[in-house]
């Protein structure tokens, strides 16, 4: 007898709450084997395939694609086990009837499937997951009108738990956490003052969606809008300003998180979500919680430009020019180690590393990526240069892990390829500085008390104060300059 199992989103790692379907690599009915990717998803860092853990049938998918999905939320269920190949979904999937059936508890006399194991970060599968099934509390309409009684006796007629007739309907009181998994979903109620508790949710087993908590607040600023209308109007023929005031506060606290107010003609709207949404974020983060400084310096680059030319004139593999700067930046983190750590705000304390993993900024049809090269203080520059163009080239396929996204100690940034000189450089948070490096150009030089044409890069450095003084950073940035104008200055640290 076949046992039909839910698989869930699993917990994608680095702190990632929901993830976007991009999209379904299996249609229901098709047969999967244990570990088989089953649906693309795009995080907040990368572009994810997920595997199933469980070998058969597809019997229902949930979400369509472009659709988020909370972690822990359903992805599909698969008919295992004897019979499972003629197994065919008796309802639609995205019905209850089928979110219903995913959710049965197997017999005690039916056999469970052994998964892989082999999986990804939060969820292990040597067993199928036990689920308890949970009865959804009925709810009562909230303010219905004379005569409407029913309205909020059972499931809307419009198949969507929690909205019955246009409005929210709220919950039985009951004990226990309200059943939310998104912080986002928290943070958007506590924004607008609404109690999770007074909603009953649309999602499995009347998990609350964002999707809920935003018609409340569409249902509430609704609400607001024909209180003013039925305020009507002044003896003196004016609209009640007040009763206006107050729509119009409903109307602006509704849209928060949700469509926003009203867009003008030719406006366009574009949500911070996925790669755009997380860099504002920790943009925001850093500005919010680092006091930064920048130092810059220019540098006769020519004699490094020629080493490089050099080296790539031998047989070998090419050395990127990008390469030889991380190695800069490395052998000069070795005498600043100032600037390769964190600042600990909880413990007020500073953390040094003892490695480096040096992130680089990618540009990418997705955004701004930085991904990170492990223990680059122990790669060569030919190492190196094979690292990032792996890096580049898997920034660029969408492919990157959320691991080879995470954990820098210190960020190079090369801005220089888009044509421009200068920059005051973000710090990554939750690093301690960024080193920028602007396009390098024939300048006018003075070069041995002559003035002659050379090819100049300017330099900078942005860095948390919390962590040195500006005597530090000068003399980071100063060796690297040293460096750049003359490479055989790295040769000590060779």
């Amino acid at each position: 007898m076949a046992q039909v199992l839910e698989f869930k989103l699993p917990d994608l790692g680095e702190g990632l709450t929901e993830a976007e379907i991009v999209r379904w690599l299996v249609q229901v009915g098709d047969v999967v084997a244990v570990d088989q990717p089953v649906v693309e998803v795009e995080t907040a860092k990368a572009m994810v395939e997920v595997p199933c853990p469980y070998g058969g049938v597809v019997t229902a998918r949930f979400g369509e694609e472009g659709a988020e999905l909370p972690v822990g939320a359903p992805l599909l269920t698969v008919a295992v086990g004897e019979g499972a190949e003629g197994h065919r979904p008796a309802a639609d999937p995205g019905t209850d009837g089928g979110a219903a059936r995913a959710g049965e508890q197997p017999g005690a006399g039916e056999r469970r499937s052994e998964g892989s194991g082999n999986v990804l970060v939060g969820y292990g599968t040597s067993e199928a997951p036990a689920r308890r099934r949970r009865v959804r509390p009925q709810g009562r309409a909230s303010g219905a009108t004379a005569g409407s009684g029913t309205a909020g006796a059972g499931p809307s007629g419009a198949g969507v738990p929690g909205r019955a007739n246009g409005r929210v309907r709220a919950a039985e009181p009951v004990d226990g956490p309200v059943p939310v998994i998104s912080p986002l979903v928290r943070r958007l109620a506590r924004e607008n003052d609404l109690d999770l508790r007074e909603l009953t949710g649309s999602g499995p087993d009347g998990l609350i969606l964002r999707a809920d908590v935003e018609y409340a607040l569409r249902a509430a600023a609704a609400q607001g809008g024909r209180a003013a209308r039925e305020a009507g109007p002044h003896p003196d023929g004016t609209v009640r300003e007040q009763a206006l005031a107050a729509t119009a506060g409903a109307a602006a606290t509704g849209s928060a998180g949700s469509t926003g107010s009203a867009v003008p003609p030719g406006d366009v709207r574009i949500p911070l979500k996925g790669v755009r949404g997380a860099v504002a974020d920790k943009l925001a983060r850093s500005r919010r919680e680092i006091p930064d400084a920048t130092c810059w310096v220019d540098a006769d680059a020519t004699e490094l430009m020629r080493a490089r030319a050099a080296v790539n004139a031998a047989s070998g593999p090419k050395i990127s020019l990008v390469a030889l700067l991380a190695r800069i930046c490395t052998a000069a983190l070795a005498r600043f180690p100032e600037l390769n750590s964190t600042v600990d705000t909880q413990a007020r304390e500073i953390v040094r590393f003892d490695h480096v993993h040096l992130g680089f900024a990618a540009q990418t049809d997705r955004g701004l990526v930085v991904p990170v090269v492990r223990d680059a203080h122990a790669r060569d520059a030919e190492a190196l240069t094979s690292e990032f163009a792996r890096l580049t080239e898997a920034a660029r396929a969408g492919r990157l892990t959320p691991g080879e996204l995470t954990g820098g100690t210190f960020t190079l940034n090369n801005y220089g390829v888009f044509g421009v000189d200068g920059s005051t450089p973000i710090v990554n948070h939750p690093e301690a500085a960024m080193l920028g490096v602007g396009r390098i150009v024939p300048k006018p030089w003075v070069h041995e008390g002559e003035l002659a044409v050379r090819q100049v890069v300017q330099l900078s450095l942005t860095f948390d104060h919390r962590v040195c003084d500006g005597g530090t950073a000068g003399g980071f940035l100063r060796y690297v300059a040293d460096c750049v104008e003359q490479p055989a200055v790295l040769l000590r640290t060779l």
